[in-house]
């Protein structure tokens, strides 16, 4: 399954993400006291030392709640271990769910949440609700507190580009996402060598290696047509290279006349331009994530647009030696304002301190420990997947998919980029997928995807109920 769960609004084979918001600010408004959430770690706590940064009282209990999606919870309950060795007095009590949500919206609501929560999976509680109650701890204290087993460095300092800003609400950094998901178009490097293929820079290199891929009976491109949103990733990812942080922040803030950029507009063009020339698999539009994976592991198809949690969802399924590959989405033009490498990245797998937690502190501490190098290298290990920590893969042996996710990285180095309106705007984010899946299926043109997203933005931004954010 799909374990990068709060960064889609679907259900796919992990049951993930956010397709409705479990908690209402009416039913959290009831439950907020007054207070910041440094005060009620003080007060919880003990005093802070160099060897106690965060000021854990030894003997408090520790509640732990995990999503036990496609990466398991043996991850979390290492960490769990590590805790316990250094607080031997405390008791961990630690619970591994699928429906987070659910479980914990009651206790949001009466006021006795756990002291982490990994907040991840299908009907999650939506963040941007809990900001707006009052209802998570700001990390800054936890970002600035040192590295576990990184001497001299702050936690905030051993994270990937984009961490800390993914968790960041309103000038708070009320979560830290474990995992550091890419997003790019995913080939065979085997069936690419076999055939003489070279993987596409530019979109006109993209436009004619189709062309030549289509002559040979496979179909140059297939996509997961249930949820549109996978097709929509490399159409704005195409965009942002274009447009640079710019268009990016305008689409983010809800700016007048944000979806109708040049950028947008010659991104939506082209995948027009695709559809508009058969160079997408005949059914594509009817397949789930996994019967278009499928497809594609078959060699049906060249490409398919998908995060780095592909090679991990696609084990068992895809053939021995199909040596699985990322390449960054083709720049639209020579005059791009971001680089042919530069990716959309994001980091998932999301966890927070709730603010009534009992044990803030020590919620902090066990965060502290999770995301330590050695942690996050147990974990690449395991799960075949880029963690948050940066060079937690260093000196692995690593798979052809997460070899060249660690490499897309490496090559984008701070040219990362990542839309926001999809965490903080469920609606807009549908509206977009909507409009795009219209798109590729030539049923709408690149103005009339543009007017109709332009359109629910603007409702959006006039809606005074919904909780605005800006970058």
């Amino acid at each position: 399954m799909n374990p990068e769960s709060q960064l889609r609004p679907y259900p796919t084979r992990r049951t993930v993400l956010k397709t409705a918001a479990v908690l209402s600010v009416p039913a959290l408004g009831g439950c907020v006291t007054s207070g910041s959430s440094s005060d009620k770690v003080a007060e919880s706590g003990a005093d802070k030392t160099t060897e106690n940064p965060l000021g854990v009282k030894a003997d408090a209990p520790l509640e732990v709640v995990v999503f036990k999606g496609g990466y398991g919870d043996d991850y979390a309950v290492q960490a769990e271990a590590t805790y316990k060795q250094k607080y031997p007095q405390a008791e961990i009590d630690h619970k591994g769910l699928q429906k987070v949500g659910e479980a914990m919206q009651p206790r949001f609501v009466a006021g006795n949440p756990p002291d982490v929560v990994d907040n991840t999976g299908a009907g999650r509680l939506d963040i941007a609700t809990l900001v707006g109650a009052s209802q998570v701890t700001d990390l800054s204290g936890l970002l600035d507190a040192p590295s576990l087993d990184q001497p001299g460095r702050k936690v905030r300092d051993t994270l990937l580009p984009g961490v800390v800003d993914d968790g960041t609400f309103a000038g708070r950094t009320v979560a830290l996402n474990f995992t550091y998901t890419v997003w790019g178009l995913w080939y065979s490097k085997s069936l690419f060598a076999e055939r003489g293929w070279t993987y596409p820079k530019t979109w006109d290199e993209m436009v004619a290696l189709c062309g030549e891929i289509k002559k040979t009976g496979v179909a140059p491109w297939t996509y997961q047509g249930k949820y549109p949103e996978y097709i929509n990733d490399p159409l704005l990812s195409m965009a942002a290279k274009t447009g640079g942080a710019d268009l990016v922040k305008a689409v983010d803030n809800l700016q007048p006349g944000a979806w109708k950029q040049d950028g947008l507009v010659q991104a939506a063009t082209a995948f027009a331009e695709l559809a508009g020339q058969n160079f997408l698999m005949s059914g594509s539009e009817a397949l789930s994530h996994t019967e278009a994976q499928a497809a594609w592991c078959q060699k049906k198809a060249a490409f398919i647009p998908c995060g780095s949690w592909l090679e991990s969802e696609q084990k068992g399924v895809a053939p021995a030696g199909f040596d699985m590959v990322l390449g960054a989405v083709p720049a639209r033009s020579g005059s791009d304002k971001l680089p042919v490498t530069a990716v959309q990245a994001a980091s998932s797998e999301s966890f927070l301190v709730p603010a009534k937690a009992k044990n803030p502190a020590g919620g902090q501490e066990y965060l502290r420990m999770l995301f330590s190098k050695a942690s996050a290298t147990a974990f690449a290990k395991a799960n075949n997947t880029l963690p948050a920590v940066a060079g937690a893969t260093d000196g692995l042996t690593l798979t052809s998919g997460l070899g060249s996710v660690r490499d897309a990285v490496t090559a984008a180095g701070s040219d990362t980029f990542t839309y926001r309106f999809r965490t903080w705007y469920a609606p807009l984010a549908k509206a977009v997928d909507d409009a795009t899946g219209e798109l590729v299926n030539k049923r709408i043109s690149p103005a009339d995807w543009s007017a109709r997203i332009q359109k629910a933005a603007d409702a959006l931004a006039k809606d005074s109920s919904v909780t605005k954010f800006t970058r």
